[in-house]
């Protein structure tokens, strides 16, 4: 017997998704206020009855049953996002790639696309905001583009898993995903509902035809992907794509990979002809750096396996309102004041009356404390109107009590450091333990931060 459907109002968070039969000022799963808003739905009025057939081919299995063949990954032509997915595309995932309006979501998933099917790959571009005319412009911006590349402007997602049945690409990309709509739910475009249903059918498609499969997605003001937040659960790797804003580079991040590492980033730099790949980001954050320059420090951090050097600049002025300013750019602003203590109390250092500030050039954003000492050493440099050597590298955690404390990693930062010209680096002496010695630079331990003054 056919089974009758319905059509009901019901209310979704735009936040989490969850579902009430009520309007909420609060959403009762997440948290959020005033994100509740009324769609029409489309249920079946009787619950579908599984088969006698069905039912005795459904069975548990034991890990021994189950074939793990290695994965076979394609390469994107990039190798910067290649490094950010875990070593290439895995067939049959599902990826999306959030980030701001005009950041170049759409640019960098053409120039992978177009990189691939240069490769030999089979790849299906599919556009819900763009004409095919409007695609061509911008394709012909970037350069030539093999014909295994096909493009389609749609929005319908049951016409376009059809097509990808049908055509079975190696990889697809959709752009995006909250223009995209299905017949079976009753809502706008963009909706809740829409964009739950739209990314589930996608991910049948992907992972019953081994496809990959980009997704593109809108964020809102705060930065986070637009929908609900089913969509990042769905996915197998969520990708941020963020910008230095006006420092002119474009940083992809990993928030979410089933099959890869979330640290690892990748640097871009946007041009007339596309996005191109910047492979030595050290080099590209310390253009212009001035040169024996007061409260000017190079540091190094890591970002997944690959290091990176970075400039650590602090000021140290009188005040001039009678309360001392502290302000902190690219660090966190409570670890910039606990720092500030430490030095006033283990170190004698009297900052009462001066404002203090720091800044990380690039507009690189530090979270990790190995970049404690870099900090400390620019603050006491302005304090004490003296240049550090523009060829010392500085790293290292620092304690309440004033300790440098140990730092992971410690070999790949100095081979970055030696590979760009640097003779000194100063680090915690706990990490000089089993440290091989290199060539051409000089290590310099130290256990507490008031050494810093003999070696300034």
């Amino acid at each position: 017997m056919a089974l009758k459907s319905k059509s009901e109002s019901v209310f979704f968070c735009s936040s989490c998704g969850y579902e009430s039969k009520k309007w909420m000022g609060q959403c009762p799963a997440c948290g959020e206020w005033n994100t509740f808003s009324e769609e029409t739905v489309v249920r079946a009025s009787s619950k579908a009855s599984v088969g006698t057939a069905a039912r005795g081919n459904v069975k548990a299995v034991s890990l021994s049953e189950i074939q793990s063949d290695e994965e076979i990954r394609m390469d994107t032509g990039f190798t910067e996002l290649s490094r950010v997915l875990g070593g290439g595309i895995v067939p049959g995932s599902l990826i999306l790639v959030g980030g701001d309006p005009g950041i170049g979501k759409s640019t960098l998933l053409l120039q992978t696309a177009a990189n691939m099917a240069a490769a030999g790959k089979k790849i299906i571009y599919i556009s819900g905001e763009e004409s095919l005319r409007q695609i061509k412009l911008r394709a012909d911006r970037i350069g030539s583009i093999s014909d295994g590349l096909k493009f389609m402007s749609e929005t319908n997602i049951d016409l376009i898993t059809e097509v990808l049945e049908r055509e079975k690409p190696d990889l697809a990309v959709i752009d995006s995903i909250q223009t995209m709509y299905t017949g079976e739910a009753q809502s706008v475009p963009g909706s809740v509902t829409q964009v739950r249903e739209c990314a589930q059918r996608m991910m049948m498609c992907a992972k019953t035809n081994e496809i990959a499969c980009f997704l593109v997605g809108h964020v809102t003001k705060e930065g986070t992907v637009a929908g609900p937040r089913v969509l990042e659960h769905i996915v197998d790797t969520v990708l941020q794509f963020e910008s230095g804003d006006q420092f002119g580079y474009r940083l992809l991040r990993s928030a979410k990979n089933r099959f890869g590492s979330t640290n690892e980033i990748g640097v871009f730099e946007m041009s007339s002809e596309g996005l191109k790949e910047v492979k030595n980001p050290s080099e590209y954050l310390l253009e212009g750096r001035p040169k024996n320059a007061t409260g000017a420090v190079v540091t190094c951090l890591i970002e997944g396996s690959r290091p990176m050097l970075m400039e650590v600049q602090g000021l140290a002025a009188e005040t001039q309102y009678g309360l001392a300013r502290r302000q902190a750019n690219g660090l966190d602003y409570n670890r910039f004041t606990m720092l500030l203590a430490v030095l006033s109390k283990r170190c004698g250092l009297n900052l009462s009356n001066m404002d203090a500030y720091v800044n990380i050039a690039g507009g690189m954003k530090v979270t990790q404390p190995s970049a404690d000492l870099a900090v400390v050493a620019s603050v006491i440099s302005s304090f004490k109107n003296i240049a550090v050597a523009e060829d010392t590298v500085i790293f290292g955690e620092v304690g309440l009590s004033g300790e440098v404390r140990s730092v992971p990693q410690v070999n790949e930062r100095i081979k970055e450091a030696v590979k760009l010209g640097f003779k000194r680096v100063i680090l915690p002496k706990v990490n000089l333990k089993g440290l091989k010695k290199y060539d051409g630079i000089e290590l310099c331990g130290i256990n507490f931060i008031s050494e810093f003054f003999a070696l300034l």
